[in-house]
């Protein structure tokens, strides 16, 4: 069952850098690329997101993010982002499980990096199951299951948890520079890289009322994925301020995977 949370995962995880699963729109057009969206603007706009992930025509569940009231670490001001992955309990391969990715991180001139990264098996009531600790004295990422450590690696920047992906892509969409990030998931790191296309594309989505413009990035991971996933992905950001990430087809060893947003919150603070 863990590995079919893991399946939510990597699928929520290549959302915002996996082959193209269905025709595309026939409505695409060259654009000026304007400036892509900073830490502190995303940051400023409280957002939730739900994403649907869907494999054929079942519903495998649904993957909630949003950003937290801000935290510290150390004594210095540090911001707190939660991934939530719901099962679809209907499904009798799936049965009910709700997991909470927990990650406190920063963020400097050139990128959010993460400090600590945990899981919390809530069906379960099982907390902090799963914890990754960034020490960037010793330079090192240390892994621990039920409180006992398991795998020490090297840290390499901008060292994170995998979730930061959601808002360093952000910052590419739209740019035909390519980017890396190391990912740090269940004792690998694994590196994803990914640029954008030249041109827009307009595509629909629950999340809102009308066709928007979007861009759309391609790129590899060598994150050894679960059920032979291969590496190669695509996904989709709206082209507006805040480079909203809206869609990923996940390829694994036995079929596709899709993963779309179908709600979407902007809450300004006060």
């Amino acid at each position: 069952m863990r590995t079919r949370l893991k399946l939510l995962l990597s699928s929520f995880l290549f959302l915002f850098s996996a082959p193209i699963l269905v025709a595309q729109s026939n409505f695409t057009f060259d654009r000026d690329r304007e400036h892509t969206p900073s830490m502190e603007e995303m940051l400023e706009v409280r957002e939730v997101f739900e994403y649907e992930v869907r494999y054929g025509f079942f519903t495998l569940g649904w993957v909630d993010v949003e950003l937290l009231p801000d935290t510290t670490y150390a004594g210095e001001k540090a911001y707190h982002l939660r991934t939530t992955m719901r099962s679809n309990s209907r499904l009798p391969f799936m049965g009910t499980r709700i997991v909470n990715y927990e990650n406190i991180f920063q963020f400097n001139e050139k990128w959010p990096y993460s400090h600590i990264f945990w899981r919390d098996d809530v069906h379960d009531e099982e907390y902090d199951s799963a914890r990754i600790i960034f020490d960037r004295e010793a330079e090192e990422v240390r892994f621990f299951e039920h409180g006992e450590p398991t795998d020490t690696l090297a840290l390499e920047e901008p060292a994170s948890g995998g979730d930061i992906i959601f808002y360093y892509s952000r910052m590419f969409a739209g740019l035909e520079e390519p980017y890396s990030l190391p990912a740090y998931i269940e004792g690998e790191m694994g590196l994803v890289t990914a640029k954008s296309v030249a041109k827009t594309e307009m595509r629909e989505y629950d999340a809102f009322d009308e066709p928007i413009e979007t861009y759309r990035s391609e790129g590899t991971a060598d994150v050894d994925g679960p059920f032979g996933f291969n590496g190669n992905f695509k996904s989709w950001f709206s082209t507006d301020d805040l480079r909203v990430p809206v869609e990923a087809h996940v390829r694994v060893i036995f079929g596709n995977v899709k993963v779309r947003l179908i709600n979407y919150e902007r809450r300004e603070q006060n």
